[in-house]
């Protein structure tokens, strides 16, 4: 069962995910809380294809990117590695079965408040456990190990074929840019069908494997400041000119001039 948390204070959100109790997990922050936890491929497909035709045409978005790529990339080696290749479609913003998690919790609480409006939430997995003692329902010979997609055939067998209620935690050997800015890290369900709020609850496991942190939206002003000051920012978290151009949405909202005055506005406009 997922452990529910809510926070309304910066403060109340610090002492949480740096208790004992979340150390060594990762987090994704999401501006809705309302929303599952479920990846970009899911919902595309939810919404346009039937389910009887989803292998097939996950099988065919991953050919077609590997067939077309080459043109735009000077090194096209993570085109001959299926899990690379799924990190970069998911890095370009293709839908993939990738869900995007951070080992940093205040990462994951900059995506989770940026844009919200409502109630946002920060997920948490227990990533210590499902490296070492989870295993999925009546299939304990299935470890972290076991199922790597970072080994040959293996992303085919256990993730593909949506056969295995599985959630693998982990990045492919090699990372690019943007993963390392992020300390990012990502969770590959086996099973496209269901959320990966539900293959983790099914685990075999005597603690919960995933929590649910409702941020209230009236703690955004104090926890972005409080964000931009520790560097976090989306000129920070994507390390390029389409980053630093998403981070000036953040700088329309803010002014680091002390308290606005009819005198300092051609200053406050300057900065």
């Amino acid at each position: 069962m997922t452990k529910l948390y809510q926070v309304s204070t910066w403060q109340e959100f610090l002492a949480l995910v740096e208790s004992e109790e979340l150390r060594g997990w990762a987090f994704r922050g999401q501006r809705d809380a309302e929303w599952s936890l479920e990846s970009s491929l899911t919902r595309r497909l939810k919404q346009f294809v039937p389910q009887s035709k989803w292998h097939e045409r996950e099988s065919r978005a991953i050919r077609v990117f590997k067939r077309k790529a080459h043109y735009f990339l000077n090194d096209t080696s993570a085109l001959k590695d299926d899990f690379r290749c799924l990190a970069l479609m998911q890095h370009h913003g293709a839908p993939t079965r990738l869900l995007d998690f951070t080992k940093s919790p205040y990462v994951a609480s900059y995506f989770a408040l940026q844009s919200c409006t409502t109630p946002a939430a920060v997920y948490a997995v227990n990533t210590p456990a499902l490296w070492h003692k989870a295993t999925p329902p009546g299939l304990p010979e299935l470890t972290r190990d076991a199922i790597d997609p970072r080994t040959t055939d293996s992303l085919g067998k256990y993730y593909l074929s949506n056969n295995y209620p599985i959630v693998w935690p982990g990045e492919p050997w090699s990372m690019d840019r943007r993963i390392v800015a992020q300390a990012g890290t990502f969770m590959l369900p086996g099973r496209i069908d269901v959320s990966v709020e539900e293959l983790l609850n099914n685990y075999e496991y005597d603690q919960p494997l995933l929590a649910k942190i409702v941020l209230s939206p009236e703690i955004r002003k104090e926890t972005m400041e409080a964000l931009y000051r520790m560097n976090i920012s989306s000129a920070t978290l994507f390390p390029d000119l389409d980053g630093l151009a998403r981070s000036i949405s953040y700088e329309l909202e803010v002014s680091w001039v002390g308290t606005p005055d009819p005198k300092n506005d051609q200053l406050m406009q300057d900065k």
